[in-house]
């Protein structure tokens, strides 16, 4: 299994709802900021890579699980840990933490996305690109 990144984020204003707390959508939001931070970390540029290229990695799959309420202000860290399914697509699972001490205990949140990569002319299935694979290993 790949080492997990971590990525450092303060709850904002804007990420909550009426009631003060991350909306779910939000939450996801959250996580999709870590993936594209993970990827700088790698050395993929952010603006060739979503301007879709020879290759579009799009989400085929998203869900998260809530288990305590996150507020404006409130610091966490998420944890992601990338798998190769196959050649063509990856999975990434998110853990969120209050803070760096709490990532070996539980969660205040879990989520999944699954991406596949595509031709975008053809939209049929693509191998990964040498860039992609070098990120999911690292």
């Amino acid at each position: 299994m790949n080492q997990a990144f971590i990525y450092n984020r303060t709850i904002r204003f804007c990420d909550t709802d009426a009631a003060g707390v991350v909306y779910f959508a939000n939450g996801l939001s959250i996580c999709h900021e870590a993936y594209e931070a993970s990827l700088v970390a790698s050395g993929i540029e952010l603006k060739s890579f979503f301007r879709g290229g020879a290759i579009a990695v799009p989400i085929t799959h998203a869900s998260i699980d809530f288990f305590k309420p996150m507020f404006c202000g409130d610091r966490i860290v998420v944890s992601l840990v990338k798998t190769l399914l196959s050649p063509e697509s990856f999975q990434i699972e998110y853990q969120l933490f209050f803070d760096i001490e709490s990532v070996e205990k539980k969660a205040i949140a879990k989520a999944l996305t699954k991406h596949v990569c595509i031709d975008p002319s053809t939209r049929k299935r693509f191998n990964l690109s040498q860039d992609l694979l070098k990120w999911l290993t690292i």
